[in-house]
């Protein structure tokens, strides 16, 4: 567990704090007794640095957390890969700007699994990072989060800035986006599944034949890896992997999704449908010593059981949520 006596009454600014990991991150934040600032887009446009300065400036903080990002699933990233692209890519440069102008103590840079290289399959290393180019369906997200690590490197070694770069495993749980077109696939298949059961439906259908084997991280626990690694990581070299380190197929997640969800008919596979890549899931070796033993403590079913209750009881919600 993060350490009360660290966070209470310190000052940290959270990028996306009203998005769907930030406003967890700032729910526990607030929690530990931290004070938070959560920059609005109406207020503080981060694409421009003039705005990130003065953000910084005018809300003084001890950490500052990036967690805000444009991104969603396969579906948006091939409709807006330009605008993916520059927003992440402006922003992020433009928040590392700030931060060392304004003489913040300490970054944490949320970055993504889409930065690993897209051939590689297994588990996930650290010191894979760049092996390899981002497969072509992410490059656009992916390639601006690397960008981010390697300009934490950088403005350490000419301006001493602390900062680390953290990469995330698939989050999932209460406060996703469940729009098609931006949703991922266990928000999809909540959305595909408790709709059935809603309209009384024969059947489901689901892409592929199943067998891919992913990884998934229950929102607040990934908050809760994230402030762990703010606190006890300061490796300006490598990147920290923040998952389960458990991988789950498709197939499986499906058919708990199914039975979770009250749902009576069946699952139709559709085999037509490209599958991707076997198996990614993250390496957390290096995390559970960094973290002094820490695994996310919440099982998938248990998270998917509370992500579906949520789900049911703030429908409309967040299906509209972009």
């Amino acid at each position: 567990m993060a350490t009360q006596a660290i966070w209470s009454g310190r000052r940290v600014t959270v990028t996306g704090g009203s998005g769907f990991l930030g406003g967890h991150l700032v729910k526990r934040l607030h929690t530990l007794g931290a004070k938070v600032f959560v920059p609005r887009s109406a207020s503080y446009n981060l694409v421009r640095l003039e705005d990130c300065l003065r953000c910084l400036l005018e809300h003084p903080c001890d950490l500052l957390i990036h967690a805000a990002a444009f991104y969603g699933g396969i579906g948006i990233n091939q409709t807006h890969p330009g605008s993916i692209y520059y927003t992440n890519l402006v922003m992020g440069a433009n928040i590392m700007e700030a931060a060392r102008l304004a003489k913040v103590s300490k970054v944490v840079n949320i970055g993504t699994a889409c930065s690993y290289p897209g051939y590689l399959e297994g588990e996930l290393k650290e010191e894979d990072l760049w092996a390899g180019p981002c497969h072509a369906s992410v490059v656009n997200y992916g390639l601006t989060k690397k960008m981010l690590a390697v300009q934490g490197l950088a403005y350490r070694k000419q301006y001493g800035l602390d900062s680390i770069h953290l990469i995330l495993t698939n989050l999932y749980g209460p406060g996703d986006s469940y729009n098609p077109e931006r949703s991922h696939v266990v928000a999809a298949l909540i959305r595909k599944f408790v709709e059935a059961e809603m309209h009384k439906a024969d059947s489901v259908e689901v892409w592929g034949t199943g067998q891919p084997i992913r990884e998934f991280i229950e929102v607040g626990d990934c908050a809760e890896g994230i402030l762990l690694a703010a606190e006890r990581y300061d490796d300006p070299e490598l990147p920290l992997n923040i998952g389960t380190g458990v991988g789950t197929s498709i197939r499986q997640l499906t058919e708990l999704i199914h039975e979770l969800s009250g749902f009576k008919g069946r699952v139709v596979w559709n085999a037509d449908k490209p599958d991707g890549a076997a198996k990614k899931v993250l390496d957390i070796t290096r995390m559970t010593h960094v973290l002094d033993g820490w695994t996310p403590p919440t099982s998938l079913r248990e998270g998917l059981a509370r992500t579906i209750a949520w789900y049911r009881a703030h429908k409309a919600q967040a299906d509209a949520k972009w």
